[in-house]
């Protein structure tokens, strides 16, 4: 099929599963439910909170499940992540970054996600929901910086952010996305928490060892490594570094695998799935936040 309307209407599917462009995502996932269609899209939910809002309201209405594509959320090296960071204490201090030197057909579709939105939008999602599953608080302002490296982007387009977020309880998270041929591989993947217990950091990707724009690459996380703040007697380090080996971790494909597992349950035994969209909607407000702060040189309280 070269029509998704035609589609709709020939097949008369049970599910429709979106991994289009963000700029699509309303129009079609709002038919697939006005289809009777169960609907698994890939993050982000929509490129504006009211779009975001209306899908929500749409499958609410509807009755049909939406699972949105959050793939660290079926991830168990992430799910670890969270866990171990949720005893460190508080406030924590997140840092994250994932920047992707691209060239060929990955920066083509690089620059056609930027139609529609920057890296810190497109995928500052994750990692914002993930800060948000740390803290278990309330994200209260936000900042951002960001530049336009390349002129094969869209007028009013940035290829460079990084964002800073403010939480409730004091804890605070920065987050860095790069896209394009010029970006550098130099500590292109950070994912670190520090609270007063000490840190835990995904010790994945090595520099060298993979391409930035390798997909793999984005979601490998071998192991953990776990720091004590703690200090004996003597003033020296009371307990030594822990490395928890996450070895066993699914490759991307089987990550891909756990997220369609997941839709399926939610069908097939009914699962309540209002929590789930809500977070959805709520990591976009956050990034989007990070945009209008990026543009208008100003703090954006939530």
């Amino acid at each position: 099929f070269s029509d998704y309307e035609e589609a709709l209407a020939a097949t008369k599917p049970d599910a429709v599963s979106i991994n289009t462009y963000p700029d699509t995502h309303a129009d079609y996932t709002k038919k697939a439910f006005a289809a009777g269609c169960h609907v698994f899209l890939e993050k982000p939910i929509a490129v504006t909170v009211a779009e975001a809002e209306e899908i929500v309201a749409a499958a609410k209405a509807a009755n049909r499940k939406l699972v949105i594509g959050y793939i660290l959320r079926v991830h168990p090296t992430w799910e670890r992540f969270i866990e171990v960071a949720q005893t460190l204490g508080k406030p924590l201090v997140m840092r994250m970054n994932l920047n992707q030197q691209s060239s060929g057909e990955m920066w083509h579709t690089h620059r056609m996600l930027m139609n529609s939105m920057s890296p810190i939008v497109d995928c500052g999602v994750h990692y914002v929901d993930v800060m948000c599953q740390m803290t278990r608080s309330r994200p209260i302002r936000v900042s951002a910086i960001g530049a336009r490296l390349s002129e094969e982007l869209v007028p009013g387009m940035y290829n460079y952010g990084q964002l800073q977020v403010t939480f409730e309880d004091g804890s605070v998270g920065w987050y860095e996305a790069g896209w394009g041929p010029m970006m550098s591989e130099v500590a292109f993947f950070v994912k670190d928490v520090v609270g007063p217990k000490g840190c835990v950091s995904i010790a994945g990707v090595d520099e060298g060892e993979t391409s930035s724009d390798d997909i793999g690459s984005h979601s490998k996380a071998e192991t953990l490594k776990l720091h004590h703040a703690e200090l004996g007697a003597d003033g020296q380090f009371a307990r030594p570094d822990e490395i928890i080996d996450c070895a066993d971790e699914p490759d991307h494909d089987g990550l891909c695998a756990r997220e369609q597992e997941v839709f399926l349950n939610a069908i097939v035994n009914d699962v309540d799935l209002s929590d789930h969209m809500e977070d959805a909607v709520s990591s976009l407000r956050i990034v989007l936040a990070a945009d209008e702060a990026f543009r208008t040189g100003k703090t954006v309280e939530l």
